[in-house]
């Protein structure tokens, strides 16, 4: 049917102008008639001539000018076509059940399989299902691998206004809603292969900064002849230069036992699966030295300068020192990833960094007014004799010290009652949290004694109310370590808190002098943390004990405080007899926390008791405790419970360790135990 074509809107009023003019001619005709009537009359006419003219030329060219135009919009059309048919992004149209219904030539050169495209999309890209379709008006993007290439797939949802004017079709178009028997899908490609391959190669050039200390260098050396120690460096040495060749690393000796060096990111992946094997490289050099060589290493990844990048892997290695040495520690922005660890603590016969530390403890305590001394929740022993050891120090400097305690379990129960109502000490001795937050001013030292991590702690409000925190800890250091700590003195090989302040008070000064009942809280505390000297027990112990003994420390006193009661005899005998032995190798119970004063320290005591049982390598002990999951683990020396425990969310040392689990329950906490065995054994971990 033969439609006459109309010029219409700007087109039409452009066309048009002459004619609009009339009406200026017609006014100034208007204007000649006042001054001369012969000179408007031929303006008159000459005027209606124009218009008459005008009139004419539109319609006789108005014809021509649609006809030219629809000849330009054609070809335009062919155009368009052809550049989008030819066009180098890949495009093609589906229709709303996925299939294909046209596509431009650079798209058929990726599929090459038209019909299968016809018939779905999903033929040739399964990631393209109809749950992906896009059924808003927003984009769809997903990843595509497709014959070596990753695309970007952008799928869009258009529609085409009467598409299906003629058809009959019934069609629903409601405000915010699509008219879906006028839409169609648009796919976009974009190939981003050598964009991924280019972003690959540059992370992998990336170098990443790494620090090398060996841990035990004076004390193995000391422990082999003087004439082969300049064998055993070299050995050493010649292991870890090696292995730097390996990834093309390039290594610089800064002391005798300090290295840095540099490689490309490129060779992470690989140290990692292997577990830094450099680790047991090391560890198994041995000419006849008693003691083995341990290196711990820090790496900074992904910093965003090489200066970054350093102080990344100082913060690493300080960790990896601070955990105990023999591992690596790699510090990837906020993320902290530990690899080894296995071996026991080397202990340390000197006493130096105790009596620098003690001297430096002595400068802040002389400098503060009062001193508030803070363990960990629901503290135990060892925490609390620590703090009545920095509480003597405090007050052989006449200053004023409270020690924060807000639960007072049956375990501390028997020794705090020795300190309350004692009319040698102040009724401020122990407070809660609310009066510590009261009395916290500037001029106020915290000492922060048993812990290291923030979750932990009895009021970790307290942080933020002082500048002045000290920190003093025998437990392995995380990534929540308390990092605004003016003065912090953690030593992971140390069998307690107690051993470490007992060693301090020898060198603090001021004619200090330990009452009988304090000796007892410290030696307590070393009891309980070593299980009565059989974990952890080394040299400086039994020299810190000797210590307390002579401050008038009483075995059998204390040993009275520590005596249980038949019910809570009955529980541990109970998780003893229900004890499930998993893998053969490792002891697994639960011990009830109901009608139990200290529930935790009772779990502890079962899982010492499990060790004794022949094969077993480990214990885990659960106890269901405020809506939390307690687990405490014990080893002997064959496996590293500790690390066990971070990868539930704890931490703790080699042989003592536990954690804490919300939102679960007691059978889902023992699936998670297993499951975590399971997987370290099968990657070589145990």
């Amino acid at each position: 049917m033969n439609r006459k074509i109309k010029l219409r809107g700007a087109l039409r009023a452009y066309l048009l102008w002459p004619i609009f003019l009339t009406v200026l001619l017609l006014c100034m005709d208007l204007n000649l008639y006042v001054i001369d009537k012969r000179a408007a009359l031929i303006a008159t006419g000459f005027t209606l001539i124009y218009f008459f003219m005008s009139i004419a030329i539109y319609q006789s060219k108005n014809s021509k000018i649609a006809t030219e135009l629809v000849r330009y919009a054609m070809d335009y059309g062919q155009v368009q076509k052809k550049l989008l048919k030819e066009l180098h992004l890949p495009y093609a149209i589906l229709d709303l059940e996925g299939r294909m219904q046209w596509g431009n030539d650079e798209f058929m050169d990726i599929i090459q399989e038209k019909a299968a495209a016809r018939r779905a999309i999903s033929n040739i890209f399964p990631e393209i299902t109809m749950d992906v379709l896009p059924k808003m008006e927003s984009d769809e993007e997903l990843n595509l691998i497709f014959r070596g290439h990753n695309y970007k797939a952008v799928l869009r949802k258009v529609i085409a206004p009467d598409f299906d004017e003629d058809s009959g079709l019934e069609t629903h178009d409601t405000e915010g809603a699509w008219n879906d028997s006028n839409a169609l899908i648009a796919i976009y490609l974009y190939d981003r292969t050598e964009i991924i391959s280019l972003k690959k190669e540059n992370k992998e050039q990336k170098l990443i900064t790494g620090l090398l200390y060996i841990d035990n260098y004076e004390e193995a050396l000391e422990s082999i002849d003087e004439v082969r120690r300049s064998l055993l460096t070299a050995l050493v040495d010649r292991k870890i230069n090696k292995y730097m060749q390996n990834i093309e690393a390039i290594i610089k000796k800064l002391e005798k036992d300090k290295y840095i060096f540099v490689f490309q990111q490129k060779h992470l992946p690989v140290l990692q699966s292997s577990k830094f094997s450099i680790l047991e490289e090391v560890r198994g050099v041995n000419i006849g030295n008693e003691m083995s060589v341990t290196i711990s290493m820090g790496l900074g990844v992904n910093a965003d300068s090489y200066m970054n990048s350093y102080e990344y892997a100082r913060a690493a290695i300080d960790l990896a020192l601070g955990r105990g040495g023999d591992q690596v520690v790699i510090k990837d922005r906020d993320k902290i990833s530990y690899y080894g660890g296995k071996s026991i603590t080397v202990e340390k016969n000197t006493r130096v960094k105790a009596r620098v530390k003690a001297h430096a403890f002595r400068e802040f305590i002389e400098a503060k007014d009062k001193i508030v001394i803070m363990g960990h929740k629901i503290g135990d022993v060892d925490s609390f004799g620590a703090a009545i050891g920095v509480y003597r120090m405090a007050k052989t400097y006449n200053k004023k010290a409270h020690i924060v305690i807000n639960e007072i379990t049956s375990s501390l129960r028997p020794m705090m009652s020795k300190f309350i109502g004692n009319n040698d000490y102040e009724e401020d001795m122990f407070i809660k949290n609310d009066r510590a937050l009261e009395m916290v001013d500037a001029n106020t030292m915290l000492v922060v004694v048993d812990v290291n991590r923030i979750s932990y702690l009895e009021c970790r409000e307290l942080l933020n109310y002082t500048k002045t925190i000290v920190v003093f800890d025998h437990h392995r250091q995380t990534k929540e370590a308390i990092e605004s700590a003016t003065l912090s003195y953690v030593e992971p090989y140390a069998s307690s808190t107690s051993e470490m302040i007992a060693e301090i008070m020898q060198y603090i000064g001021g004619n200090l002098k330990l009452k009988s009942i304090e000796a007892d809280a410290l030696y307590a505390g070393i009891m309980i943390d070593t299980n009565n000297f059989l974990t952890k027990a080394g040299v400086r112990t039994f020299e810190a004990a000797a210590f307390l003994r002579r401050s008038g420390a009483d075995v059998t006193r204390i040993r009275k405080c520590f005596r249980s009661d038949i019910a809570d005899y009955k529980i541990k005998a109970e998780a003893v007899s229900n004890t499930e032995i998993y893998q053969n190798h490792y002891a697994i119970t639960v011990c009830a926390s109901s009608d139990v004063d200290s529930p935790m320290i009772l779990g502890a005591q079962v899982a010492n008791e499990l060790l004794n049982i022949t094969d077993i390598k480990a214990s885990f002990v659960l106890t269901d405790y405020n809506d939390k999951i307690y687990i405490s683990a014990r080893s002997i020396d064959e496996v590293n419970v500790q690390i066990i425990m971070e990868k539930l969310g704890g931490g703790g040392h080699l042989s003592v360790a536990g954690t804490q689990l919300e939102g679960t329950t007691i059978p889902e906490a023992i699936i998670q135990i297993k499951s975590t065995l399971d997987t370290m054994n099968l990657e070589g971990e145990l």
